[in-house]
């Protein structure tokens, strides 16, 4: 069985959930707090929720559940635009089909330099990106772009995860991922709310609202069991929208196992040939925090994605929040890492601090920036990761291959400055490592990298 939405079943949901009790809600919030998850009558309930001192408790939750779960660390990772043709005419993305502008593809060479750069910014893992376009950028070419990137070795970088947003697509060509070694496969919904959806596809193969829908179902039938997901919040009423990416998760869980192993909460924002004017449901800045917050409770081991729509300021907020991994240097034009001037891109940047600055940022608010591959190299995705994240132990794992992940960065990239205030954090943490066994490996692993190894993960 495909994944089906019942846009009435989910207003109603909504709308029974405004007469929920003081009572339940603490009841709710008090599972929450226990990192048992919610089910959608309860998302349902925190999203409509006009208690300030629930909410305040949600927040408050929402943070120790980040702690708890993923400590401290960071994730950092890189997008990597690699085509710009599109056949699709969605009215919010700079890479329509109907914007005038040069396009372009890169050449496997150009994808070596990109890759290039992206490597000596430290970057270990990448989000391969483009338009949808079977002529100009069909599965085969995706596929040769990203062998490319995993034969890539520049000094002592190398990319070792490369995640793909790409359009979606038969099960065939998701198997053809799969066996290439993917990591996660990204795929946004846009909007569950149909009637938005294909108001605002005009034209081209993603107009079709069930294709697009079912391809999490023909991925994990091929075989992909990490698969990231998410909306783009402004498009349609995002309580809906949360509670339809909860149904979504749900349905994957019973069905393949596990759900989501990312959501990514992009917010709309200006792009070239839209216009803002014409959404109305775009979020404050408080409604996205409380967003954010609701997911963390709802999905406690599913990992988070803020990308570099939101400002420096905001992000910082909401990795306090549930926020997980970040995107950092990023550029979201093709060949924008080499040039950033010479193509157009899909979406206006807020964030445009260089990957070292938000390194700096980071281990100022005493968080570890991560380069963790660990777990897509060991096996452990899809229901294998869940199992351990929900055991508690998936922390076990995580500082040390972020503590170890730093040290690389600040022995090939840091300056003395950098590297004092890395080792200074490592110190710190290090003791934050609670199976004794698992410390004494990390501090080793730690004075072998220091000596010139690479590459040690556990």
């Amino acid at each position: 069985m495909n994944m089906r939405i019942d846009a009435a079943k989910v207003e109603k949901m909504l709308a029974d959930a405004r007469g929920t009790s003081r009572e339940k809600l603490d009841r709710i919030l008090d599972r929450a707090e226990g990192f048992k998850g919610l089910a959608p009558e309860e998302v349902a309930a925190l999203l409509v929720m006009d208690s300030k001192e629930h909410l305040e408790r949600m927040f408050r939750i929402a943070g120790k559940i980040k702690e708890e779960i993923y400590g401290e660390r960071v994730v950092m990772f890189a997008p990597l635009y690699v085509s710009d043709y599109c056949v699709n005419k969605c009215k919010y993305c700079g890479y329509k089909c109907d914007n005038k502008f040069q396009r372009r593809k890169l050449s496997l060479d150009e994808v070596r330099t990109e890759a290039e750069i992206l490597e000596r910014m430290g970057h270990k893992r990448l989000a391969l990106e483009c338009g949808e376009d079977p002529v100009n950028c069909p599965i085969e070419y995706v596929l040769d772009v990203i062998k490319t990137l995993y034969d890539m070795k520049v000094d002592s970088g190398e990319i070792r995860r490369v995640n793909v947003n790409i359009a979606a697509t038969t099960e065939e060509n998701y198997r053809k991922l799969h066996d290439i070694g993917i990591g996660t496969y990204i795929l946004f919904q846009e909007t569950y709310h149909e009637p938005t959806y294909k108001r605002v596809h005009e034209a081209g193969p993603k107009r079709n609202f069930e294709y697009h829908l079912t391809a999490f179902d023909r991925a994990m039938k091929a075989g992909i069991d990490d698969v990231g997901a998410g909306v783009l919040f402004g498009l349609y009423e995002p309580n809906f929208e949360v509670l339809c990416l909860m149904l979504h998760n749900r349905h994957l869980e019973k069905t393949y196992g596990a759900g989501f192993h990312t959501i990514s909460v992009p917010r709309l924002c200006k792009a070239p040939g839209m216009d803002m004017s014409e959404y109305e449901h775009i979020l404050t800045d408080d409604e996205f925090k409380r967003i954010v917050a609701t997911i963390r409770l709802a999905v406690p081991y599913t990992g988070m994605i803020i990308s570099t729509r939101e400002s420096a300021e905001m992000r910082k907020e909401l990795i306090r929040m549930g926020i997980s991994q970040i995107s950092g240097g990023s550029s979201v034009e093709v060949g924008g890492y080499a040039n950033r001037e010479e193509s157009g891109e899909q979406f206006e940047v807020s964030d445009n601090r260089s990957a070292m600055d938000i390194m700096r940022w980071l281990m100022d608010e005493d968080l570890v920036p991560s380069f963790c591959t660990a777990c897509y190299r060991k096996g452990r995705t899809g229901d294998r990761f869940m199992s351990l994240a929900k055991s508690g132990n998936i922390k076990n794992v995580c500082l040390p291959n972020a503590l170890m992940t730093l040290c690389e960065y600040m022995m090939d990239y840091g300056d003395e400055a950098f590297r004092k205030q890395a080792n200074e954090l490592i110190c710190r943490h290090m003791p934050k490592i609670g199976n004794d066994e698992m410390r004494s490996l990390t501090a080793a692993n730690i004075e072998k990298i220091k000596k010139g190894e690479r590459d040690l993960f556990v």
